[in-house]
């Protein structure tokens, strides 16, 4: 039987344009389908920070920072508490994969997108210092190198290459086409069909009609699943969560479009394709609703510094080592465990302009535009402008210049009388008196204040140790945080060339997966917990990787 294409993708965010690149670049034929208008081209890794996981990098090392492939790889290891032996345990493919990610982190990766255009940020930001022992969760020195550009920038030689290749004839770009099923014949996965949506001319990410306007299928040797996760789809992240960590809220956040609805995975596995470790999840605790909401219950998470006092729905301290932006799923599973819908950051405004940072490509417009004088901001004393803007618009920013008056508006905003007054300045109190020691005991203090030895953080990321009643440092702020649900760390079960496999751990002919689909990499690349700032390259490494399989499966 004669295909017009050789590979049929599912898919135009990150993983699937990569992929795309690589077969193109071999001069093979693809076929690009994808649910969403034209306007979405490079779904959810437009809206991301840009940051990529970099071992050894030049801007580490001008920083002075010591890394190497075996740290990195013993701090992956650390957090992902991988289950059984390396060769058939249940993660044998996740860790395969793993120790794959971080040679490429530290060796082609840099060099192959800076080939291409990419530049970074010099200032290495540190994500999920973690807080346990040596051997347990968290990154040990700062790998969180932000694109500059962010987003759109790590999508931007793709993109290019596609386009090009559609103009050569190679590439076949089908919007408005869903995937609802896979053809297979013989217990070989043959093609797809599907339903093609009603034209929408919605700006990106919008949601968009899901009215039917007819059906296709399509015959291909080779289809990859690169749809994303489910992470807009709250009914199945609900059921899909652990048990063991309590539940997850009625009210929740969206940080994705409301697309990435795991129709895909269940289609691949519909065809005999395994799915595997789907209730390990990577959502966060830190979020706030979007002022200006793009999609459904959009929701923006805040990147913070270590300062602000983070409290449970009764105002009482997360444990240690729960601070902000040291172990983000931990603090999640505390909160999920006792049965909260939320949290509450407690700070003032010096560390408010030190320390927040939002996530986000849209919230970030001096790096994503490449606004050199825009950067200064970030040096000067006070918020940036999106943050700044985010503490007068939401309703969940909350100000006071007293801790019973902040009490008194905690408590109006959840509708619940559970933060007591006399309480919270305690704890306030108790936290600046070790401040005021110059020394301490609490640990979340002297934790503050060895950030500050890294540079990056002295000078942009960690206010300088004051007391948060201090009225030079006012007024104080408390901050709502919801649950914002993000990435699958399951998916796909898939070997180190990306193919699917079938429940008995056999190849399913004629399916491959990448990216978030394929759990990013052998169905759980992350075992439990992931490394912060790996998403992005986990999409690259995938699809580049399973786009150089698929080349050499598919002949000359």
């Amino acid at each position: 039987m004669t295909h017009s294409h050789d590979v049929v993708v599912v898919g135009a965010g990150l993983a699937g344009l990569v992929t795309t690149a690589q077969l193109v670049g071999a001069g093979r034929r693809v076929l690009l389908l994808d649910a969403e208008p034209p306007a979405s081209l490079g779904g959810q890794a437009f809206w991301s920070f840009g940051g990529l996981f970099l071992v050894d990098s030049p801007e580490q090392r001008r920083l002075g920072v010591k890394d190497s492939a075996e740290l990195a790889l013993a701090d992956w290891f650390g957090s992902a508490a991988f289950e059984g032996a390396p060769v058939d345990g249940p993660d044998r493919w996740g860790r395969a994969w793993a120790e794959a990610f971080v040679d490429f982190a530290a060796g082609e990766l840099r060099a192959w997108l800076h080939a291409q255009g990419v530049r970074w940020f010099p200032l290495v930001q540190w994500a999920e210092r973690g807080g346990y022992l040596a051997e347990g969760h968290g990154n040990s020195v700062p790998r969180f190198h932000v694109t500059w550009g962010t987003g759109p920038g790590v999508l931007e030689p793709f993109v290019r290459t596609l386009l090009d290749a559609h103009a050569a004839g190679l590439v076949d770009v089908r919007f408005r086409h869903r995937v609802t099923s896979m053809v297979t014949t013989d217990g070989r996965v043959t093609g797809v069909r599907g339903d093609v949506l009603a034209p929408d001319p919605v700006p990106r990410a919008v949601p968009s009609s899901r009215e039917v306007v007819g059906q296709f299928e399509l015959a291909a040797p080779a289809v990859v699943v690169a749809t994303g996760g489910i992470g807009a789809n709250h009914e199945l992240v609900r059921e899909s969560w652990p048990t063991s960590a309590g539940r997850l809220p009625a009210r929740m956040l969206s940080g994705v479009p409301d697309h990435v609805d795991g129709s895909g995975l269940a289609a691949a596995h519909d065809a005999g394709g395994a799915l595997v470790h789907t209730d390990r999840m990577w959502h966060y605790p830190e979020g706030v609703a979007d002022h200006t909401p793009v999609w459904s219950r959009h929701g923006i998470r805040i990147l913070p510094g270590p300062s602000s006092l983070w409290l449970d729905a009764d105002g009482r301290r997360l444990p240690v080592p729960l601070f902000p932006g040291f172990d983000s799923l931990g603090a999640l599973q505390h909160i999920t465990a006792r049965g909260d819908d939320h949290s509450w950051f407690v700070l003032d405004r010096t560390i408010l302009g030190a320390e927040f940072a939002l996530s986000g490509s849209e919230q970030n417009p001096d790096l994503t535009g490449r606004d050199v004088r825009g950067l200064l901001d970030r040096v000067r004393p006070g918020a940036v402008g999106p943050v700044e803007a985010f503490a007068q618009r939401s309703p969940e920013f909350l100000w006071a210049d007293t801790p019973a008056e902040l009490a008194a508006r905690m408590n109006a905003l959840s509708g619940t009388p559970r933060i007591d007054a006399a309480a919270l300045e305690r704890t306030i109190v108790a936290r600046d008196r070790q401040v005021a020691s110059g020394l301490g005991k609490d640990l979340q203090v002297t934790a503050t204040a060895m950030a500050r030895r890294y540079v990056v953080d002295r000078v942009i990321r960690v206010a300088p140790p004051h007391r948060l009643l201090d009225p030079a440092h006012g007024p104080l702020l408390a901050v709502r945080l919801s649950v914002l649900t993000r990435k699958t760390l399951g998916g796909l079960h898939t070997d180190l060339e990306g193919r699917v496999l079938r429940p008995d751990g056999q190849v399913l002919p004629g399916l491959w997966a990448v990216g978030e689909a394929a759990g990013f990499g052998g169905g759980g690349v992350h075992g439990h917990r992931a490394l912060e700032g790996t998403f992005l390259g986990g999409c690259l490494f995938t699809g580049r990787t399973t786009g150089r399989a698929l080349v050499a499966a598919t002949g000359s």
